[in-house]
C-alpha cells in the first residue's frame, strides 16, 4: 500500500503516528483483510491492539456481518465455554434456558477475542476444533454446531514462553498465528507520542471548552524519551491531568515531570522464581538476603588484599600506628637512660596478627543463606513464643511455607 491509502485508513479508525514499524503493521492488516485467514496480533497492553481486527473485518467481505469482540481475561474460567459456544438448558445451575454462544452469533461474521492467553486450556481445545473445522459443542449438549467465522485474536502474554511453562497449547499458537501482526510499543515510535499528546490535548479542550495545553520544545523532548510503560493509554491519561489540573497552558519540563511516574530501574536479582547458582528462590527476601551476604563476601575478600598488600609493603594499618606509636612513646618516657633504637617491625606483628584475627573471625560469621534463614525463623519463633501464625506474620510469609521451613531445617 502506498503512504495515502495507509493515512485514509489511520484517519478512518482514529490511529495517529508515522513510525515505520506502526504503518508496516496497518499495510499487513490491509493485505490480510480479504482474505479468511487467522490473525494474531501482539503488543504491549495499551498500544491500541483493539483498532486492527476491526480493520480488517471493515475490509473484508464480511464486513456487512455481525463484527464480537470477546475480552477473554475478563470472562469467569467457570462460565467462558458457556459465553463463547452456548449452554442447554439445565446443563448447569442457573441455565434456566437455551442460550447461543458468541460463535454462533458471529456466525459468517468476525470475533475478535482479545487477551487470548488468558484462556483456560479446557477452552483452547474446544477453540482449537472451531479453527480446524469450524466445529463446537454447546455446553451440556451432544449435538455438534457448525459456525462460520473469521477468528482474530490478540495478547499481550508472549505465547512462546506459555507455551514453555504449560499455560497454553502449541497447536493452538499456530493455528492462530498465520498472519501475525506486532504493534510496536510507544516507545519505540520516536516523535508520535508528541502527535498524540497534541490530539489528546486537543480532545480535552473541545470537550470542556477550554485553551490545549502546548509542549515546549524541552518538554516534547521528554515526552519521547520518556519510556511509557502503559504506552497510548498512560500517555492519554497524563494528558488529561495536564490539560484539567495544570494552570499552566505552556507546559514546560519541569511541569511535565510532575506528572510522570518515576521510572525505578529494577535489580535483575529480584525477579521471582529467579535462579542463581543452581538455586531457585521462592521470595524477593530471599534474594534479598542472597545479595546482602554476597557484599559481605566481597567486602572480607577486599579486607584480605589490603591487608596482604599492606603486608607485603611494610606499611602498618592506622590502628597499628597508634599502638606502635604508643609503645615507643612509652619507651623513651620510662627509659630515657637507654638510647636503644626500637625495632617498628616488632610492634608491628601483633598488630597485623589481630588485623588478620579479626577478618578471620568475620569470615567465619559469614552465613550462608540457609542459616542466615534458619537463624531468622528460630528468633521469630522465640519472640513469638512458639506461635507458628504470629511468627510467619511477623516473617512474612505464609503459615504452610513456615511450617515446611521448620520441618526443613528440624527446628
Amino acid at each position: 500500500m502506498d503512504n495515502k491509502e495507509i493515512q485514509k485508513i489511520k484517519l478512518r479508525f482514529g490511529i495517529i503516528g508515522n513510525a515505520e514499524e506502526l504503518n508496516r503493521a496497518i499495510d499487513i492488516a490491509m493485505q490480510v483483510a480479504p482474505t479468511d485467514l487467522s490473525v494474531l496480533i501482539t503488543g504491549e497492553s495499551g498500544v491500541g491492539k483493539e483498532h486492527f481486527p476491526q480493520i480488517i473485518h471493515q475490509n473484508s467481505a464480511r464486513k456487512h456481518n455481525k463484527y464480537i469482540a470477546v475480552n477473554c481475561g475478563a470472562i469467569p474460567e467457570g462460565t467462558i465455554d458457556s459465553e463463547l459456544f452456548g449452554h442447554e438448558k439445565g446443563a448447569f445451575t442457573g441455565a434456566i434456558g437455551e442460550r447461543n454462544g458468541y460463535f454462533a452469533e458471529a456466525n459468517g461474521g468476525t470475533i475478535f477475542l482479545d487477551e487470548i492467553g488468558e484462556l483456560p486450556l479446557s477452552t483452547q481445545a474446544r477453540l482449537l476444533r472451531v479453527l480446524e473445522s469450524g466445529e463446537y459443542i454447546k455446553v451440556g449438549s451432544s449435538k455438534v454446531e457448525k459456525t462460520n467465522v473469521r477468528i482474530v485474536a490478540a495478547t499481550n502474554v508472549n505465547l512462546t514462553e506459555a507455551i514453555g511453562n504449560g499455560n497454553f497449547r502449541e497447536d493452538l499458537y499456530y493455528r492462530l498465528n498465520t498472519i501475525p501482526i506486532k504493534i510496536p510499543p510507544l516507545r519505540e515510535r520516536g516523535g508520535d507520542a508528541a502527535l498524540l499528546f497534541r490530539k489528546f490535548a486537543s480532545d480535552v479542550a473541545e470537550r470542556y471548552r477550554m485553551h490545549p495545553v502546548q509542549l515546549t520544545e524541552s518538554a516534547k523532548t521528554l515526552l519521547t524519551t520518556y519510556p511509557w510503560p502503559g504506552n497510548i493509554r498512560q500517555l492519554k491519561n497524563v494528558t488529561e491531568q495536564i490539560s484539567l489540573l495544570s494552570d499552566q497552558r505552556e507546559i514546560t519540563e519541569e511541569i511535565l515531570r510532575q506528572y510522570l511516574p518515576e521510572i525505578r530501574s529494577s535489580l535483575p536479582a529480584l525477579r521471582s522464581k529467579e535462579t542463581n547458582g543452581g538455586k531457585s528462590f521462592e521470595s524477593e527476601r530471599e534474594i534479598l538476603y542472597q545479595i546482602l551476604f554476597d557484599m559481605r563476601r566481597d567486602m572480607t575478600e577486599l579486607r584480605n588484599q589490603v591487608n596482604t598488600l599492606m603486608n607485603g609493603n611494610n606499611i602498618p594499618s592506622p590502628g597499628a600506628q597508634n599502638r606502635i606509636h604508643g609503645d615507643f612513646s612509652d619507651f623513651t618516657e620510662h627509659s630515657p637512660q637507654h638510647p636503644t633504637t626500637i625495632s617498628i617491625s616488632s610492634h608491628k606483628e601483633p598488630a597485623y596478627e589481630h588485623e588478620i584475627q579479626d577478618t578471620e573471625e568475620y569470615v567465619e560469621e559469614t552465613l550462608t543463606l540457609e542459616e542466615a534463614e534458619k537463624k531468622l525463623i528460630k528468633d521469630a519463633l522465640v519472640r513469638c513464643r512458639g506461635k507458628r501464625k504470629k511468627a510467619a506474620e511477623e516473617l512474612k510469609i505464609s503459615e504452610r511455607t513456615l511450617y515446611r521451613k521448620i520441618k526443613e531445617y528440624n527446628l
